[in-house]
């Protein structure tokens, strides 16, 4: 009982492809001007880069002028933040000097107190008061 297995497609027998050749130019000439050529990409880099520097303050002057607004109002954002995280600091490290933050509340209830007493007891003292308010509003926001 033998079954020959046929195949529908001819066995076609395997052959190693042609081994390419490289051919080196072992020549001066092609050295040098792979050298030439590159050299003469690095001049092009270096012209470049050069004028941009010699030209960075006009672009600089010619930015600033532009956006001006903006910059100005970055600036003060990060002022802010700055000054902000310095005056937490600098509370940090007066509350933890050990008697000077509760002479500090003292000082600022006693404040408080006289406050109240003096402003905001009497009609005609709170009318001050408001005037007093009124006076620096338009000072601060420039109306005359």
């Amino acid at each position: 009982m033998s079954t020959d297995f046929q195949s529908d497609t001819a066995y076609t027998e395997f052959t190693a492809p042609e081994d390419p050749t490289v051919i080196v130019d072992n020549s001066e000439s092609s050295a040098s001007a792979l050298g030439d050529e590159a050299s003469r990409q690095i001049k092009q880099v270096w012209d470049r880069v050069s004028v941009l520097l010699g030209n960075l303050p006009d672009y600089v002057t010619e930015f600033i002028q532009r956006y001006r607004r903006p910059i100005v109002t970055v600036g003060l954002i990060v002022a802010a933040f700055i000054a902000v995280k310095l005056v937490l600091a600098l509370l940090g490290a007066v509350n933890d000097v050990p008697l000077l933050a509760p002479t500090f509340e003292l000082i600022g209830l006693i404040y408080s107190g006289w406050f109240l007493y003096r402003y905001l007891l009497k009609a005609s003292n709170r009318q001050e008061l408001l005037s007093d308010i009124a006076a620096i509003r338009d000072q601060v926001l420039g109306k005359g």
